[in-house]
């Protein structure tokens, strides 16, 4: 069985053969290829999302493979065309939106993702961009280390943060990710309520009924919904304004989620106090962006799953799939 492993600067090359070399039982012939994000961004290729640009040197490192494990491979119809004898596809993250998945349906390749790989990691770092926008961390380091001062005003009652102990706290979406979200937030003393219309059973807090009724409640709001036609443009101007005056806006799901013009007016009208936003509706984000200079806005480039466990796990879960296929048992996460 011929394999290729066609990593990245994150979920590396040699993290895949570790974890192949460990679960394969069959003998193995493994061939590399390094993809370069994220020291490159991702983006649109042909007709897929979020890949790196490498059509050309994929087609040529899948010649003769039956395998592949990556994670940014842009697995397009013109790849797959090009790659008869590929038989299985595993993508190291929780959405195979790098694959053309009916081309590889259409030419019998399985394709297998890696569910639940970055939750702890996305919920650990929602809550440090939480802490962080509502309680002015970054704007403080920034004042002490790159302009030397020592920001007495930060303490005053107008300009200090508050804290999450009995703050009303409204999740929307409680997936892999929200719902540890919820379980720390209720470790902290939040007032947890939730909103997700497709969730049944047992919730960590309080089960909200209407998107406007746990606006309309919350001091803090954190986003964890997919994005789909449906959720693309969730919170607009009209959402925003529900919110009491003087909230926190956290997203580390999607940017596309939120309305990036509502949000800078809501912001700088003082609607919302604070926003800890890891995810943009483009992204990179725009040197000349408004967002940059937003007031109260916490800014990262997408690193809420930016973990050494979420790379290690990754590469474990797609070696498991290659052992499963190599014994001709089920997969566990097949979309094909």
């Amino acid at each position: 069985m011929r394999i290729l492993a066609a990593g990245d600067h994150f979920v590396l090359n040699s993290l895949i053969a570790e974890a192949l070399g460990a679960a394969v039982p069959a003998p193995f012939d493994l061939t590399e290829l390094a993809l370069p994000w994220p020291l490159e961004p991702f983006g649109k290729v042909a007709e897929v999302d979020e890949a790196s640009d490498s059509e050309d040197a994929l087609i040529e490192a899948l010649r003769g493979v039956e395998v592949c494990v990556t994670q940014m491979g842009p697995f397009t119809e013109r790849v797959l065309a090009a790659s008869p004898e590929l038989r299985l596809l595993v993508v190291c993250r929780g959405g195979p939106v790098n694959v053309n998945v009916e081309a590889a349906r259409a030419r019998d390749v399985r394709v297998c993702f890696a569910p639940g790989r970055n939750a702890a990691a996305t919920a650990e770092y929602t809550v440090g961009m939480m802490l962080a926008a509502m309680r002015r961390i970054p704007q403080n380091h920034d004042a002490l280390t790159r302009r030397g001062r020592w920001d007495g005003s930060s303490y005053t009652y107008e300009q200090c943060g508050s804290e999450l102990e009995d703050t009303r706290v409204g999740l929307i979406g409680y997936g892999a990710v929200g719902s540890r979200v919820a379980r720390a937030l209720c470790a902290f003393g939040a007032e947890v309520e939730v909103y997700d219309p497709y969730i049944r059973g047992d919730i960590h807090g309080v089960r909200v009924h209407s998107l406007d009724a746990l606006l309309s409640r919350s001091r803090v709001v954190t986003l964890h919904a997919r994005l789909t036609d449906e959720t693309r443009g969730l919170l607009g101007a009209r959402e925003l304004a529900l919110l009491p005056r003087g909230s926190v806006l956290v997203n580390v799901a999607r940017g596309p989620l939120v309305d990036t013009e509502a949000l800078c007016d809501a912001l700088e009208s003082g609607q919302l106090t604070a926003a800890g936003l890891d995810t943009y509706e483009q992204e990179p984000l725009p040197a000349g962006a408004r967002l940059r200079t937003a007031p109260g806005v916490v800014l990262t480039p997408h690193l809420g799953g930016a973990s050494r466990q979420v790379a290690e796990k990754a590469a474990r879960i797609a070696a498991s799939e290659v052992a499963r296929y190599a014994k001709g048992v089920p997969l566990a996460h097949c979309l094909t």
